[in-house]
């Protein structure tokens, strides 16, 4: 069960957190996996990394997911060395603390261009291939925040209010070539970024805020990565055939019983 043997999966974002988690699922599970990264140190080591541990079984691709033409040509290149793609992981997202009247125009149109747009670019590049391979799955990496508001969030919360609206368009419209496409929405995840955000924002209060970000849980803690990993390897899958045009918290419970 849960096998992607001689299957080709995408990943965007996926030099670290939860796009490696991912990637590193991916590939265990048998996939041969695209890492998408912008920073080329972080996505070479990522893949490196995935690859000793699992055959060889991932390969970086320097793309910057808010150019549509970086997309095509490594789309392509992908293509030329595994035949098609079966599964996109559109990952890559950026953060903004602000509310509507501190937020920039060039801070709110830098978050719709990562989060909103390369969601954009990467299926409008990545569908028709799927198409004419006879199917494939797409998992969008969203929010908890599409769902409920927490404050200075106005930006990042548009943007992943879009993109679980562009879930349900994609599945609606893709339904009949065997495309399936569904959510994730993650609640708060110990990732590098949440550390490094905590020690430039709050020094010195460090251990206080991880509290605080544990305690917003009901479960009482941040979740792991590979916890969203695992959610997103069953999406992807032939055992979740059935799933399509769903959106799925995976949050410890914070939009439920919080």
């Amino acid at each position: 069960m849960l096998r992607f043997d001689g299957k080709s999966a995408v990943v965007t974002g996926a030099g670290s957190g939860i796009g490696k988690a991912i990637a590193a699922a991916l590939a265990r599970q048998g996939a041969q996996v695209a890492i998408l990264e912008r920073d080329p140190e972080v996505g070479q080591a990522a893949a490196d990394e995935i690859s000793q541990t699992y055959d060889g079984r991932a390969t970086f691709y320097r793309c910057d997911v808010t150019s549509q033409t970086e997309i095509r040509d490594v789309a392509a290149a992908i293509v030329s060395q595994q035949g098609t793609i079966d599964c996109l992981v559109n990952n890559a997202g950026i953060a903004h603390v602000g509310d509507a009247a501190t937020t920039s125009e060039a801070d709110f149109d830098r978050v719709m261009n990562v989060n909103c747009k390369g969601v954009y670019n990467c299926a409008h590049e990545i569908l028709p291939i799927m198409v004419r391979g006879g199917g494939g799955v797409i998992c969008n990496i969203a929010s908890t925040v599409a769902w409920f508001g927490i404050g200075e969030r106005f930006a990042y919360s548009a943007s992943k209010g879009a993109v679980v609206a562009m879930t349900y368009s994609i599945a609606r419209d893709f339904v009949a070539d065997g495309i399936r496409c569904n959510a994730i929405l993650p609640g708060r995840i110990h990732t590098p970024f949440v550390d490094g955000f905590v020690k430039k924002n709050y020094p010195g209060q460090e251990e206080e805020m991880f509290q605080k970000l544990a305690d917003f849980q009901p479960v009482g803690r941040m979740g792991q990565p590979e916890e969203i990993a695992n959610a997103a390897v069953f999406l992807c899958s032939d055992e979740a055939s059935f799933v399509t045009g769903s959106i799925h918290a995976i949050d410890g419970g914070t939009i439920s019983i919080r």
